[in-house]
């Protein structure tokens, strides 16, 4: 069972030149994932595990037809990195970054809400782990190792709590 991504997904990685997006890029591609391309801007032309970098999401839309989203971005910049996705066409986002501030994240809401319901982009994160369908495709830093394929679906959410 597939909820949000399957092995049609076309997944695009932004900051893929880093250390971290291009390790757990190199284990997404093993797993299966369809990973299409990498955003970094100012990298376009260049290419990671195989997989080219262009410049904007939008390049990377328009020469892949990418659909899914993973956002390994440094704090400072994850906002506008998944507005530029949203903006793009993107259905589906996941974004690993944490630290960003809570400010930022609340102009992402306001910005995606701009969209009509059926045009817009569903999100996951920030500071998550990404998200999985097993024996299909992996987003994320979560080991797919250690999952197996069957006939239920789980979204988690992960809300912290001050008592």
């Amino acid at each position: 069972m597939s909820i949000l991504i399957d092995r049609d997904s076309r997944v695009i990685v932004q900051g893929i030149t880093g250390r971290m997006a291009r390790f757990h890029t190199r284990d997404m591609l093993r797993y299966g994932t369809n990973v299409v391309a990498g955003v970094v801007p100012g990298k376009g032309g260049e290419t990671v595990e195989g997989v080219p970098v262009y410049d904007t999401v939008k390049q990377a839309v328009a020469a892949t037809g990418a659909d899914t989203s993973l956002v390994f971005v440094p704090p400072p910049f994850a906002a506008d990195s998944i507005m530029e996705s949203a903006d793009s066409g993107i259905r589906y986002c996941v974004c690993i970054t944490d630290g960003i501030p809570a400010q930022d994240m609340i102009q992402v809401k306001r910005y995606m809400y701009r969209y009509p319901r059926e045009k817009r982009m569903v999100l996951t994160g920030p500071n998550c782990a990404g998200t999985i369908s097993p024996g299909k495709a992996l987003l994320g830093i979560m080991p797919g190792h250690i999952y197996l394929p069957g006939h239920v679906g789980i979204i988690g959410r992960f809300r912290n709590a001050r008592i």
